[in-house]
């Protein structure tokens, strides 16, 4: 009789098990289904790699894919071009990573009758760029490396992500031919999220929103600058002797003097903690995507190290799409709205997903962004007049960094001071030179893109 007991509790135990496995099951079934539908490869979602299933379009409704069409892009060679990192290629050297993040929500799966319901057309994904914008900011690199990105510091609507070079996803170059000039090199990097550079002088703007709160009284000093100052026998140099200048004219002039300056009597701690607070060596996750990080670490620096970053230079590396949103705090007094790609979904005629805004942590006071938007409004007007728009205040900063070659890294970072388009950008061309000359005219050609399609909706 004791046996029979303990076998009857065992049995009863592993029964328990057995039930407690099935409902852990039916709940995740009921939940995640349609995820585990999706994943990429599934045969009932993809075909020979390709989503065969529903349409992606872009803010205006222009198709950019389409499981309607044999070849799935747009009928755009310029279109696909200037989307090809948003969408990929198709031997999945570029990852579509937007689209494996929301395959599921383009068609009908039905968790009582399976894949046999599934919706094979009809949904619909719309994202928030612009393929007009796109193709305008492929036109205006011009075939050079780096990448454009723009969007809405109000809303969160990222209307440009180009990234360059590229290529037409049906015509895919082949790299041990083609790329005997380099003209290919990088290609498969999204470079807007998956790429950190040395930011040179528009590293100024995180170093003033530091120093602005650290330093009462900053914004009434004067600065002389004789061209140079050895710090610890490194030299750091400026393009010329400045003279005597204020702290928005030393900005303008983009003085390093003055800069290396204010860092070293701020002090490495402020700094760090201003490149923590703008979330510089963290990663964003938006839409499936997962941004690289840049690298800010002053744990061994020297004074001369720390005049080095504060202008930066020294290991400083930034995100293009992190450091555009710190440009969107600024414009919004302090705080942004966090970046997104897709507005909405729909599958079967109902919507499946619409976006929301949400906002960043604080990054600055609402002192410092008021006294650095007056500021880089007054960089455009005195410095970079050509990039300003009618009825659009330009706020924006150049930079060159060095980047251990003769060709250096150019840069341009801002915002639009306007209710009616607040909108964040930032332009990197690698081996470009100066960003006021090479990247600014990119900037206008591309803000004026935006305003127009946001005017024509």
């Amino acid at each position: 009789m004791k046996s029979i007991a303990k076998r009857t509790f065992f049995c009863l135990i592993l029964a328990c098990f057995l039930l407690f496995g099935v409902l852990t099951f039916v709940i995740r079934y009921f939940l995640y289904a349609d995820r585990w539908v999706s994943f990429t490869g599934s045969p009932h979602v993809y075909t020979n790699g390709r989503l065969d299933t529903g349409e992606i379009l872009d803010r205006s409704g222009t198709v950019l894919y389409s499981s309607e069409t044999k070849q799935a892009y747009a009928e755009s060679q310029t279109v696909r071009r200037a989307t090809l990192h948003l969408l990929g290629d198709r031997a999945g050297n570029i990852p579509a990573r937007v689209l494996r993040a929301y395959a599921s929500k383009l068609f009908g799966y039905d968790k009582l009758n399976g894949t046999a319901a599934m919706e094979r057309s009809g949904g619909k994904l719309r994202l928030t760029v612009s393929a007009q914008v796109q193709a305008v900011a492929m036109q205006a690199m011009n075939g050079r490396k780096g990448t454009v990105g723009v969007y809405n510091y109000k809303t969160g609507e990222i209307l440009c992500a180009f990234s360059g070079p590229t290529f037409d996803p049906l015509d895919p170059p082949d790299l041990e031919t083609d790329n005997a000039d380099g003209r290919y090199d990088g290609v498969y990097i999204y470079r807007f999220f998956h790429a950190a550079y040395t930011p040179g002088s528009i590293f100024k703007l995180t170093t003033l929103a530091a120093a602005l709160d650290q330093l009462p009284g900053l914004r009434e000093e004067r600065f002389t600058c004789t061209g140079e100052r050895i710090i610890n026998g490194q030299r750091i140099s400026c393009t010329k002797a400045h003279g005597e200048q204020s702290l928005r004219d030393a900005l303008a002039n983009s003085c390093n003097c003055a800069f290396s300056e204010i860092a070293l009597r701020m002090g490495k701690d402020a700094l760090s903690a201003q490149a923590e607070a703008e979330r510089l060596t963290e990663s964003i996750e938006l839409d499936g995507i997962t941004t690289s990080r840049g690298k800010f670490d002053l744990s061994d620096a020297a004074d001369n190290d720390l005049a080095s970053a504060a202008v930066g230079q020294y290991t400083d590396l930034v995100n293009p799409c992190q450091y555009m949103v710190f440009m969107g705090a600024i414009g919004g007094g302090g705080r942004a709205a966090e970046p997104y790609l897709v507005s909405g979904a729909e599958s079967g005629g109902k919507q499946s997903y619409a976006a929301g805004t949400k906002e960043t942590p604080r990054m600055l006071s609402d002192e410092a962004a008021a006294t650095l938007k007056e500021l880089m409004r007054h960089n455009v007007q005195k410095m970079y007049a050509s990039v300003d728009i009618p009825g659009a205040e330009v706020c924006a900063k150049s930079g060159t960094a060095e980047v251990g070659s003769d060709a250096n890294t150019a840069t341009f970072a801002g915002f639009l001071d306007s209710e009616k388009y607040p909108l964040a950008f930032i332009v990197i061309v690698e081996e470009g030179g100066a960003g006021s000359s090479t990247c600014a005219p990119i900037a206008r050609d591309v803000l004026q893109a935006c305003i127009n399609v946001l005017d024509g909706e």
